[in-house]
């Protein structure tokens, strides 16, 4: 029965009617009221158009806290809001792309083999906050990203790897209308991030398709995202999802994070990701760069009085000596043995006999050239005489002189050394494909392909030749054969990164003696920068066996280590911040 006028009017004038209204109107003010500023984690948004007043809006970014990326959006006259502090805050060279919620429909099925849900548990957090390092972005709090769990303001979304149970993929969305009382009804996308080892296609489709039908369904407007105005393979994918561009603006502020923006023109000649990630950490620090060889990865470093001539992480503080000891598998195993440390049994290929008898000694051997490198000519697990024969063939096609070593089974470990020091250390993965029970192997690997070589610039592709046919004939398939669903299957021996291989960070959990017989192999080839390759049964187990030593291991692979900045530290050490030498 509905209340009388009468009735309803003495029911305003009570206090607890007063309370409430007064509680709502505090409320209503505080998300209505001027200068809205969202923490997000990674930063703080400044929603602009809520500022009255450019000059607050100008200073409100410059409160931005150290080693936090905060972002003006929708920013209607950036020109003046540049004018009130111009050495501090720069145009944000990105573009705005919206989605029209209320016309928008999924247009695609939705990938299979992942599950994307809230941050539910702190593992998720850690797992979310460990992509973002992964992706060489800003990363946040895994304890603001747990608190902020029921949020409805703040959305953190994660991709779960329904076999692994990893955290495969994240984004943020940030309900407008929640913040501000935002008269649009609109709401925005943030941080969306896939990881580049996951097999599972469709992730980032997912991720947006995911957050904007929670939007959609939550009576919002639109969807808005900022993307690089340069990258065209991310805004192909929004245009396809429906998104269409929207003009308006976005102001940061200058500093380390984002200074790849407003730094100035690129270093001329394209470099590889091993050069440019120590000739970026170089820039930022004030050292000149002279790119000698972009092709080959050669440039100069100045800083004072110094001069360092580097090619990627190989530079002059590495001898020709130490340099010769390690190119060498053969010379470098005898050193190792030397220097009491473990490795396998081995013999320089070419007595037919010997080598099959060696062959029949270990069951199973790998074939390598003495003088390769990125995993080139290399055949694993080689178990009967025909493949040997086979694989030595290969080998001689990048070397004159091949090895035959005994193979360990294991984990295949990477230790980063730089200045005789443990920097990074990661589990390598051979390439694998997973079936979706539609896709021949062949198809599933050269998709598989395509996405590691477009997270890595190209470094990295699964190449389609005899090994890869002999690593899938090994496991019982043929090429043209349709792979069941969910079936994994790994089709090189080799974790090699250019040959598909992926990388999984592992600094934090290395066993110590692991640690002291990297260091010791280090001191025994006299390199103080090198990748020193480990098959282990584990990496909290000290046991081990030394493969091989690498002079000029590739350091844009082991993020979130910092392993430019280490490289940089060694060979200008008073270029080092000041928040470093604290550390």
């Amino acid at each position: 029965m509905l209340p009388s006028a009468e009735h309803r009017l003495l029911n305003q004038q009570s206090p607890t009617y007063q309370r409430l209204k007064s509680r709502a109107a505090r409320k209503a003010e505080r998300l209505t009221g001027e200068n809205v500023v969202m923490d997000c984690g990674w930063g703080r948004l400044l929603m602009a158009h809520t500022f009255a007043d450019s000059e607050e809006l100008a200073a409100a970014l410059l409160e931005e806290s150290s080693g936090r990326r905060d972002i003006a959006m929708y920013v209607a006259d950036p020109h003046v809001v540049l004018s009130h502090a111009p050495q501090d805050l720069f145009l944000d060279p990105s573009d705005t792309y919206r989605l029209n919620l209320a016309t928008w429909r999924p247009g695609f099925t939705p990938g299979t083999g992942f599950t994307i849900h809230r941050v539910q548990t702190r593992a998720d957090a850690r797992g979310l906050n460990e992509l973002y390092l992964k992706r060489g972005m800003v990363s946040a709090d895994p304890d603001f990203i747990w608190d902020s769990r029921t949020s409805r303001q703040l959305i953190h979304l994660v991709a779960e790897d329904d076999v692994t149970g990893e955290i495969i993929g994240t984004v943020t969305g940030i309900n407008h209308l929640r913040v501000f009382n935002d008269p649009d009804a609109g709401s925005s996308l943030w941080c969306l991030a896939v990881d580049p080892a996951t097999p599972r296609p469709g992730v980032g489709r997912a991720l947006v398709n995911y957050l904007a039908d929670y939007f959609k369904a939550r009576g919002l407007a639109f969807m808005d995202l900022s993307v690089m105005h340069d990258n065209e393979e991310a805004k192909a994918l929004y245009e396809n999802l429906g998104f269409t561009q929207v003009r308006t603006f976005a102001v940061k502020r200058k500093n380390a994070i984002n200074d790849a923006l407003y730094i100035g023109p690129e270093l001329e000649g394209d470099l590889n990701p091993y050069a440019r990630i120590i000739t970026d950490e170089a820039r930022r620090r004030g050292i000149h760069v002279n790119v000698l060889d972009a092709r080959e990865g050669y440039f100069e470093l100045t800083h004072g009085g110094k001069q360092v001539t580097c090619r990627e992480s190989l530079s002059d503080h590495t001898s020709a000596v130490a340099m010769s000891r390690v190119a060498s598998k053969a010379v470098a195993h005898k050193t190792l043995v030397r220097a009491g440390l473990r490795v396998p049994d081995h013999r320089l290929a070419g007595d037919r006999e010997a080598d099959l008898a060696f062959l029949l000694e270990h069951g199973s051997v790998v074939v390598k050239p003495v003088d390769g490198e990125q995993g080139q000519g290399v055949s694993v697990d080689v178990r009967d005489p025909e493949s040997l024969e086979s694989a030595i063939d290969l080998a001689r096609v990048h070397s004159d002189a091949v090895l035959v070593e005994q193979y360990c089974p294991g984990e295949d470990l990477r230790i980063v050394i730089i200045g005789y020091e443990v920097v990074a250390a990661a589990i390598r993965r051979p390439a694998e494909v997973i079936g979706n029970g539609r896709h021949s192997i062949r198809t599933l690997i050269q998709k598989q392909s395509r996405r590691r070589s477009a997270a890595t610039d190209g470094e990295s592709s699964i190449p389609l030749d005899d090994e890869t046919e002999r690593c899938v004939a090994q496991a019982g398939y043929a090429l043209g054969d349709v792979l069941e669903e969910g079936k994994r299957l790994a089709v090189r021996k080799t974790a090699n990164l250019h040959t598909g291989g992926t990388l999984h960070d592992v600094t934090g959990r290395l066993h110590p003696e692991l640690r002291r017989a990297a260091v010791q192999a280090a001191h025994a080839l006299d390199i103080p920068v090198v990748g020193l390759d480990m098959m282990v049964p584990s990496v909290e187990s000290g046991e081990y066996v030394l493969i091989e030593a690498n002079e000029r291991p590739g350091l844009a692979n082991h993020e979130p280590q910092p392993t430019a900045e280490k490289f940089l530290d060694f060979l200008f050490p008073l270029s080092r911040p000041r928040r470093a030498e604290s550390e």
